[in-house]
C-alpha cells in the first residue's frame, strides 16, 4: 500500500513538471501575433537578380533578417514553396536563433494556388474551374515544412489573390481553395500539423466578400467559416488609375499648394484602404463573427513609367510611398491589425523587361542597399548601424536631402470634373 501511494505521488510530480514544461510556455502563437504590433509584419523575397533562376543564398537571407529585426519586423510573409527561397529563409533563421539566442522571426508561409491551364501554357487557355494538377504539390511541400519548422511557420495561406477574377491568368472558384483549406485544418485535428497553427488564404478585399455581390456565394461563405482569420489586400494606389475618384483633387482643395494636395489626397488614400477593411470586416463578421480580419498586402511603388506614373495617376514617387507607408503603420498599430505591407524590398524580376514599371518600385529598401524616404527616421537614429545588404551600407535616398526628394514629386494630381 505504501508503496502504492509513493507511486501515485511521483506520478503526481512527474504530471505537474510535464504540463509547465518551459518550451511549452514560451510557444508564440498566431493568436498572439496578430493584432500585436510589437510584431510587425511585412512581405518578403528577397530576389537580386532579374530572374527567380538566381535564387537568394542563405547568406543574404540572413543578411536581410537582420535588417528587418533591428526594424522591429518579426514576422514575414512569403508567397511559394516551389523555389528554394522558402526553405532556404527557414534554415536562415534557425541558423540566426542558433547564433543568437534573443533573435525572434516568424512566417506566414505562403502555398502558390492557381487553375488549370494558368499562364496561358501551351495547353490553351487558364480553365478556372479546374486547379492546377501542381498545387497538391505545392500544399504537400508547406505541409513539410510546417512539420520540420513549428517554432517559426505560425500560418500557412493558401493561395495569393488566387480567387480574384482580375487575376485572369491563373484565378480559381474559392471552392479549390476551400478544399485546401479543410485539408489543412483535417491535418490539425489529426495532430499532422501543430494545432496553433493558423490557416488562411490572402487576397483581394473583393474575394473576401467586400466589394461586387457576385462574390457573395456559399463556397466563399464556406471558407469564411473554415480559415482561422481572414487576411486581405488593399492597394489605393492601383485604384488612383482605375476607381480615381477618391484620388482625383476635389473643387474645394484645387487652389491649395501642391504639396496640401498631396497631403490630403494622401488621407484619402488611407481612407479608402479603410474603407476596404471595414467592408470586408463587415461581411466577414455576418458570416461569422468570431472571425478576425488582418491585411496581408499593402503597399505604394515609388516610381512607374505605366498607369501611376507622370502620363497617367501621378500616384507612383517616393515621397508619396512613404507617406502612405507611415500612415498604413500607425492606423493599423492603432487599431491593432496586423499590416503585412508589400514590400521590403525591390525586386527586379518582376517586370524584368521594363525597369521602370512599378512593380519593381514597391521596396522600402532599394537594390543599392538605400532606405527610401520610408525609413530615413530608421536611418538616422542608427538602427542599421553596423549592417549591410549585399556588400553596402543602408543610408538614406537623396543622401537624405528633402530638397532633392522634393523635386522629383509627382504634384499634378489630376482635378476632379465637375459633374
Amino acid at each position: 500500500m505504501k508503496r502504492g501511494w509513493t507511486l501515485l505521488i511521483v506520478f503526481f510530480i512527474v504530471s505537474v513538471f510535464v504540463s509547465f514544461k518551459p518550451s511549452e510556455k514560451n510557444v508564440i502563437t498566431a493568436q498572439e501575433i496578430l493584432g500585436n504590433p510589437t510584431y510587425q509584419a511585412i512581405s518578403y523575397g528577397g530576389y537580386r537578380g532579374l530572374t527567380r533562376e538566381v535564387q537568394p543564398t542563405i547568406q543574404e537571407l540572413k543578411e536581410d533578417m537582420k535588417i528587418l529585426q533591428a526594424m522591429g519586423v518579426k514576422i514575414l510573409r512569403t508567397y511559394n514553396v516551389h523555389f528554394p527561397q522558402a526553405e532556404n529563409l527557414l534554415k536562415a533563421i534557425t541558423e540566426l536563433k542558433e547564433e543568437d539566442k534573443g533573435f525572434e522571426m516568424y512566417v506566414m508561409l505562403g502555398a502558390w494556388i492557381d487553375c488549370k491551364n494558368a499562364f496561358n501554357t501551351e495547353n490553351g487557355k487558364p480553365i478556372h474551374e479546374k486547379e492546377n494538377e501542381r498545387n497538391s504539390v505545392e500544399i504537400n511541400t508547406a505541409v513539410k515544412l510546417s512539420q520540420q519548422y513549428p517554432e517559426i511557420v505560425k500560418i500557412v495561406a493558401v493561395g495569393n489573390e488566387a480567387m480574384v477574377r482580375w487575376a485572369t491568368s491563373y484565378y480559381v472558384r474559392p471552392r479549390i481553395i476551400l478544399k485546401w483549406v479543410n485539408h489543412l485544418q483535417n491535418l490539425k485535428m489529426k495532430g499532422e500539423l501543430p494545432i496553433n497553427l493558423w490557416i488562411t488564404s490572402s487576397d483581394d478585399y473583393l474575394s473576401w466578400g467586400g466589394g461586387d455581390p457576385s462574390y457573395h456565394t456559399d463556397d466563399l461563405n464556406a471558407l469564411i467559416k473554415a480559415v482561422d482569420y481572414v487576411s486581405m489586400h488593399t492597394y489605393p494606389m492601383h485604384n488612383s488609375y482605375y476607381n480615381p475618384e477618391f484620388w482625383e483633387v476635389p473643387e474645394e482643395d484645387q487652389k491649395l499648394p501642391d504639396f496640401e494636395k498631396i497631403d490630403r489626397a494622401m488621407d484619402r488614400a488611407i481612407r479608402f484602404a479603410q474603407n476596404q477593411y471595414k467592408s470586408v470586416s463587415a461581411y466577414v463578421k455576418r458570416i461569422d463573427s468570431t472571425k478576425t480580419v488582418h491585411i496581408g498586402e499593402s503597399g505604394w511603388a515609388s516610381a512607374s513609367n505605366g498607369f501611376y506614373g507622370s502620363d497617367y495617376s501621378n500616384a507612383a514617387d517616393e515621397y508619396k510611398a512613404g507617406e502612405y507607408y507611415r500612415r498604413m503603420r500607425t492606423w493599423t498599430n492603432e487599431a491593432q491589425i496586423s499590416l503585412f505591407y508589400f514590400e521590403i524590398f525591390d525586386e527586379q524580376w518582376k517586370d524584368s523587361a521594363n525597369p521602370g514599371g512599378s512593380e519593381n518600385h514597391f521596396g522600402l529598401i532599394n537594390l543599392e542597399g538605400q532606405a527610401k524616404y520610408a525609413l530615413w527616421d530608421w536611418v538616422d537614429k542608427g538602427a542599421f548601424y553596423g549592417l549591410k545588404r549585399d556588400g553596402k551600407t543602408i543610408t538614406r535616398t537623396h543622401s537624405g536631402n528633402f530638397r532633392a526628394l522634393q523635386e522629383n514629386v509627382l504634384s499634378q494630381i489630376p482635378v476632379r470634373s465637375k459633374k
